[in-house]
């Protein structure tokens, strides 16, 4: 299989940042993302990601800006 085919599955993924990716359910989970609970097509996963992330900005920024604002 590959990333392109339209027969591959994903998972999605997400890193201790609250960065989501996707990555194919026949490949190894990378070292410091875990899943994230959604599987599916490529294009299901990308709908997925494209709703629950709505701030692009990593987790640490996100609360150093906020202690600052505090």
């Amino acid at each position: 299989m590959s990333w392109d085919h339209p027969d591959t599955r994903f998972n999605v993924v997400v890193n201790a940042e609250e960065q989501y990716s996707i990555w194919p359910d026949y490949q190894a989970i990378p070292a410091g993302w875990t899943e994230a609970g959604k599987h599916g097509t490529k294009e299901e996963c990308l709908a997925y990601i494209e709703q629950v992330w709505t701030d692009m900005r990593p987790l640490s920024l996100r609360q150093a800006m906020a202690a600052q604002a505090a």
